[in-house]
């Protein structure tokens, strides 16, 4: 299931844009970690942040398939079409919904999750990112996103400039940096954000977040150290994987002699 994750880093007009096309259509929900008004409540009454009521590590129950299970409370307005067996991305993991009701879900985390995401640190009381699967009507906003984690991030600095926060992350899998790159697009708890600068000596890269996406993911509320679920752009995996199966089959043809013949070209003119 692909699931588009919005606002951008960068795209605070198109987010807002978003926000309006949302409140006509329940599809696509916004990232809502931000405050989300209570459904027919005055504006100047307190808002609901989605967070975690429950995390049971054996749940037993048939919604539960006896393995680890996350349920998360206000969650309202996202769930208005909400079905079993419908995906919504938790921390930008893609995730199952075994059980609901008209305020919270429940979904159950395999050991694989567990092991490359932040989630099994949540407790309950945690706020967390929530985003509905994309529909195919609604107005692209960010980057495609699967919800597959490919490692988390520790958060090594936060730094303000001007209005906005630079975050630097280092990722526990070195091995991803290879697919992020200046002004690319990657997913942080499955907010879509823009890549700022890649430090591959250090290991790190650097994101910036506006004063809107501030106020309505869960980055910008975690410190120096926490940690963050981090799927970088699947493009440039597999483009990887196409250029590598290309050259392996190219083996004993005419690539590997060009190569060859340009190294022993270089070894003659070094003799020289």
């Amino acid at each position: 299931m692909v699931l588009l994750v919005r606002p951008s880093g960068d795209a605070a007009a198109a987010a807002a844009a978003a926000a309006a096309d949302d409140a006509a259509t329940d599809d696509a929900a916004n990232i809502v970690a931000a405050p989300a008004a209570v459904a027919g409540a005055p504006p100047d009454l307190p808002l609901t942040i989605p967070a975690v009521s429950e995390y049971n590590k054996l749940d037993s129950s048939e919604s539960g398939g006896n393995g680890v299970s996350l349920t998360v409370s206000n969650a309202s307005s996202i769930l208005d079409d909400c079905h079993l067996g419908d995906s919504i991305a938790v921390n930008g993991v893609c995730l199952t919904v075994t059980e609901f009701n008209k305020d919270e879900f429940k979904i159950g985390i395999a050991p694989e999750t567990l092991r490359r995401s932040n989630l099994g640190g949540l407790k309950t009381g945690d706020q967390v990112n929530l985003e509905r699967a994309v529909a195919g009507h609604v107005r692209f906003g960010g980057h495609f996103v699967q919800g597959h984690v490919d490692t988390v991030g520790e958060i090594v600095s936060i730094v303000p400039d001007d209005n906005a926060l630079t975050f630097t992350f280092r990722p526990r899998d070195l091995d991803v940096l290879k697919y992020v790159v200046e002004k690319g697009f990657i997913a942080l708890d499955g907010t879509s954000l823009t890549v700022t600068a890649v430090d591959d000596v250090k290991g790190t890269f650097s994101v910036m977040l506006i004063a809107y996406t501030q106020s309505k993911v869960i980055i910008a509320k975690k410190k120096v150290g926490e940690l963050v679920n981090i799927e970088v752009d699947f493009m440039g995996k597999l483009i990887e994987k196409q250029v590598s199966s290309l050259v392996e089959k190219q083996t004993n043809t005419h690539l590997e002699a060009l190569v060859e013949k340009i190294v022993a070209a270089k070894l003659q003119k070094l003799s020289n």
